[in-house]
């Protein structure tokens, strides 16, 4: 083979097995270390890049990338972050939302 990848024959090979041999020799599988994006709801272990509370804000960048921010600074940085992102994933009306309460216990 020669630089360029192909092969050069030499002596009285038939070219057409050469053919063969380099469609044998670049059947291999691509390989990628693209991450694909998460599209799964955040959770309480997800935390802010910024300062480590609870995320409620996914940033999905061009790199394949993300960021993940607190409700705060989202709101602070919220113009920025819609011009980069991709896909942007949020999640701030849970923190709105009617927390779980304890059944009463009945009085005795």
């Amino acid at each position: 083979m020669d630089v360029s990848g192909t092969t050069v024959p030499r002596g009285n090979q038939n070219p057409e097995s050469l053919v063969d041999q380099t469609t044998e020799m670049r059947n291999e599988a691509d390989v990628t270390t693209a991450v694909a994006p998460s599209s799964a709801a955040l959770s309480a272990a997800d935390r802010c890049d910024r300062c480590g509370a609870q995320a409620y804000l996914r940033v999905e960048l061009a790199s394949g990338l993300e960021l993940l921010f607190c409700a705060h600074h989202a709101r602070e940085h919220d113009a920025k972050l819609r011009e980069v992102a991709v896909n942007l994933i949020d999640e701030t009306h849970r923190l709105a939302a009617t927390p779980a309460t304890a059944a009463t216990e009945p009085e005795l």
